[in-house]
């Protein structure tokens, strides 16, 4: 009852954001601040929740040599399912061709910053970013919210753990209870995720308004259509594979998968997916490493956006790319794509080196500023998305999926979902008995006066 309350309010929440940002856009802007705060929220439980879930996990297994198999099953899974999203990416972009005729007014300052991207460097090299993944200060690396520095760090500490045996039980007992107390602090956290909605959408629709989803809506629909078939082909298949339903897992996590929009940040949706998604019967120690190894190796939403969006740009100027120079740039993208979350725009960052690289136009990433916002959201829900599959397909791959554990959490919910009626219905027959014991003893004359 609680959960589905939440998820009311949240959606509410974001009813109401679209309603004030486009009636009144000045208080839409005032709103940011809201957004903001409930995001700084997010991010400080970030790190203890994750530190404590892996090592919690990985150490109260106890079974060292399954580590690698588990961390090679996940690159395996992830692979493949940013191979699809890069393959539906093209083939919606070369079908739709979202950039063929489009015409829209740029400013210079769009080109500018534009330039500014392509300036950057989100990976100097393949083997710099193998480099970064070791912290070298785990206070650094919870400080910046770097994920991956976090999980690997947490991997040495639970086999330190291991190795020492029973006199670091105290240790893991102290951990084990901080995991507890981190899940609670996630859901004091989250009873302020419709104020950080409000803020977050009514924010959004102010500063883009409306009507620039008119201008844009070809690029949108094209990507919002490629999202949808990865959504409801892919991961429906593997969600199939598994045995489970797409629909019911995905009702699981509604309420982040509804913050993951909204916010348009990754961040926002972790703490509560990971909960959810062993509450759903993944095992504790495979949703600790593989949601957050996902969100630098299976950007599933992302990776689809970054193809669609180079066959926009590259269109829009009127170049043909042939077979060959298609394939090239899919292998590009595979390695670029990988640690982009959790920095803004840094999607926009990734196109712009890419294009540069190739030596292909600007124009492009400067027209997708203007609606970045509102691709982001939907490539932002299906990389979390993405992320909780890959947990239930890792942990059947490793047969420690609880479908008991699943099917209890479904009828958890379809019993909250039949005690609403009920007690509507108990509140109705309450009044009427309360009416009819009070027209007891009534003459004719004062019951027909009360009903008039």
């Amino acid at each position: 009852m609680k959960t589905s309350r939440l998820t009311l309010y949240i959606f509410l929440s974001l009813v109401v954001g679209v309603f004030v940002g486009w009636k009144f856009p000045d208080i839409g802007h005032k709103m940011q601040p809201l957004a903001h705060v409930f995001l700084n929220m997010i991010k400080m439980i970030i790190a203890p929740l994750l530190f404590s879930v892996v090592v919690t996990g990985i150490a109260s297994h106890g079974n060292i040599g399954s580590l690698g198999k588990l961390g090679a099953k996940t690159l395996i899974y992830f692979a493949a399912a940013t191979s699809f999203a890069l393959v539906i990416g093209l083939s919606v972009g070369l079908i739709s061709k979202p950039g063929a005729g489009f015409s829209t007014s740029i400013s210079q300052s769009m080109i500018d910053t534009a330039s500014t991207m392509a300036a950057q460097n989100a990976h100097n090299s393949t083997l710099e970013m193998f480099i970064n993944i070791v912290p070298t200060s785990i206070v650094k690396s919870m400080a910046n919210g770097d994920l991956l520095q976090i999980v690997v760090f947490s991997i040495f500490f639970a086999l330190a753990i291991c190795a020492v045996g029973e006199k670091a039980k105290p240790v893991l007992d102290c951990i084990s209870s901080l995991s507890e107390i981190m899940f609670k602090f996630t859901q004091f956290v989250m009873n302020f995720a419709p104020i950080g909605v409000f803020g977050a959408i009514s924010y959004t629709i102010a500063e883009n308004g409306l009507g620039i989803m008119m201008n844009y809506a070809k690029i949108i629909g094209a990507l919002y259509l490629a999202l949808f078939i990865f959504l409801f082909v892919i991961l429906n298949i593997a969600c199939r594979i598994v045995g489970i339903s797409v629909f019911s897992l995905l009702r699981a996590i509604r309420e982040p998968a509804i913050l993951a929009f909204t916010t348009s940040t990754s961040e926002a949706a972790l703490p509560q997916a990971m909960t959810i998604m062993e509450k759903f019967g993944v095992p504790k120690n495979i949703v600790g490493f593989v949601m957050p190894t996902g969100y630098t190796f299976n950007l599933d939403g992302s990776t689809l956006y970054l193809a669609l969006a180079m066959l926009f740009s590259v269109q829009i100027v009127g170049i043909e790319l042939s077979t060959f120079q298609l394939f090239f740039i899919m292998g590009t993208l595979m390695l670029t794509s990988k640690g982009i979350a959790g920095v803004p725009r840094v999607a926009l960052v990734v196109l712009a080196g890419t294009l540069s690289n190739f030596g292909y136009p600007l124009i492009g990433v400067a027209i997708l500023l203007g609606v970045d916002q509102i691709l982001d959201m939907g490539r932002t829900t299906v990389n979390l998305i993405g992320n909780c599959v890959a947990t239930v397909v890792v942990a059947k791959w490793e047969n420690e999926f609880n479908y008991t554990k699943m099917e209890e959490f479904n009828k958890q919910f379809i019993k909250d979902k039949k005690q609403k009626i009920p007690v509507l219905n108990n509140e109705f027959m309450n009044r009427i008995n309360i009416e009819e014991h009070s027209e007891i003893g009534m003459s004719d004359t004062s019951r027909e006066q009360k009903n008039f």
